[in-house]
């Protein structure tokens, strides 16, 4: 691996979500002069309109067979919680291939294992932002999770015991009581406590506001174009503006990795799993976030009314938003849901999570000296941001590897150019 003599001064950050912001504000901490390049703005990707849990617990490989199964029949039914384009490209068809193959217990139990530290580290990373200044709570509160029959809970209980294992601190109950926001349809309801949860457009933006006030640039409109050495060193080129100098680069921009990712030797596949959200009126406000997997969906707190969070669409990152979807939460919550008003609909909203066949992120070095990527984290993009920001800072400031980095080399799976050992 190429070793600079000195740390770099100059780091240019191309994706303003969770995963970028975080990593600029880190390399800030190291000393680093930061500017940020966004093809559109903060968090116009898959970060604003998240669900935005804060569940470590549930930060896990999403390959897993039950999950295989579900997307099978998902490809017939439009209304699947979990949905295939009828028509998918040859790259998604490669991509669902290779996703396949890694959905056995096996790989999601070393998935796990890898994960773990991340989780581990994920909310003290969020500590870590407020304690410098970034004006953005994050809100403690149980997850309550909802099942139609009593034995449905068995996955879940089973997933979480595994998560247990291998390292987690899980604090799971069943409750005596089912009552709002459940309907009577739902008749057992299981606690999941020491999590928390965020509001992560405004997170966002407080997290957007203490880059720059500690002298980073943010700019919106300026779409990456290439990465490549110039006269003076590496520089950033985009479409409308001059090339930015730097001294190091990081590539964060979600299900747009690729087009940048794969000049600089990173093969592995990421696809889009395109996420809708909107809120709802709610008869009080709701004090803790609610799950339902019988449907996929999450609600969580958004002021006076509800965010309502579902749905997995393997389609093309930029196709057009589809109301059907919103329409399809709908109708998979409402029978489970009183005091929430479902008619009531506003801010829908679709954005393109970045997935990865094996379910872990890349994170780290790439084949070109001083070019890191940090991406492909799925649904877990906010509650992993920070921490991933954190370790790749370290990472880009001293080019010395953080153990916890190696599970997500970026150019894992024998991709063309991959480093030695």
């Amino acid at each position: 691996m190429h070793v600079p003599p000195h740390p770099p001064r100059r780091v240019v950050v191309a994706g303003a979500g969770m995963v970028g912001l975080a990593t600029a504000w880190f390399l800030q901490e190291h000393g680093a002069e930061v500017t940020v390049l966004d093809r559109s703005d903060v968090g116009a990707g898959a970060s604003w309109g998240n669900a935005g849990y804060l569940t470590p617990v549930m930060a896990v490989p999403l390959p897993e067979p039950g999950l295989l199964r579900e997307g099978l029949r998902g490809l017939l039914d439009p209304a699947s919680p979990l949905h295939v384009t009828p028509r998918p490209t040859p790259a998604t068809l490669a991509f669902l291939l290779r996703f396949a193959a890694r959905s056995t217990s096996g790989t999601w139990r070393a998935g796990l294992a890898a994960l773990t530290p991340l989780d581990r580290g994920a909310l003290a990373a969020f500590d870590e932002l407020a304690a410098g200044g970034v004006a953005a709570p994050t809100h403690e509160a149980p997850v309550l999770i909802g099942f139609p029959d009593p034995g449905d809970d068995a996955g879940l209980r089973h997933e979480l015991a595994a998560v247990r294992a291998a390292g987690q601190d899980v604090r799971l109950t069943a409750m005596a009581d089912v009552g709002p926001p459940f309907s009577e349809r739902i008749r057992s309801v299981l606690r999941l406590d020491g999590q928390r949860h965020v509001d992560p457009g405004r997170f966002l933006s407080a997290l957007a506001d203490s880059v720059r006030s500690r002298g980073g640039r943010i700019v919106a409109g300026a779409r990456v174009r290439a990465v490549r050495f110039g006269p003076a060193g590496l520089q950033v080129d985009t479409w409308t503006d001059r090339p930015e100098p730097a001294d190091a680069v990081v590539l964060a921009t979600g299900a747009w990795l690729p087009e940048l990712a794969r000049t600089v030797g990173v093969r592995l596949p990421v696809q889009a799993g395109r996420g809708y959200s909107f809120s709802a009126a709610a008869d009080r406000p709701l004090p803790q976030p609610v799950y339902l997997p019988a449907a996929r969906v999450a609600l969580t707190p958004l002021g006076e009314r509800v965010r309502v969070a579902g749905t997995m669409e393997i389609a093309d990152r930029d196709a057009p938003f589809d109301g059907r979807r919103v329409a399809a939460i709908v109708r998979s919550v409402a029978p489970y849901l009183r005091g929430v008003d479902l008619a009531d609909v506003r801010d829908p909203w679709v954005g393109p999570r970045p997935l990865t066949p094996d379910g872990l992120p890349l994170i780290g070095p790439t084949r070109m000296p001083g070019v890191h990527v940090a991406g492909g984290h799925g649904m877990w993009g906010v509650t992993l941001g920070p921490v991933t920001g954190k370790l790749l800072a370290r990472t880009v400031m001293t080019s010395h590897p953080v153990p916890e980095l190696g599970p997500f080399d970026p150019l894992r799976f024998g991709s063309p150019g991959r480093r030695p050992g």
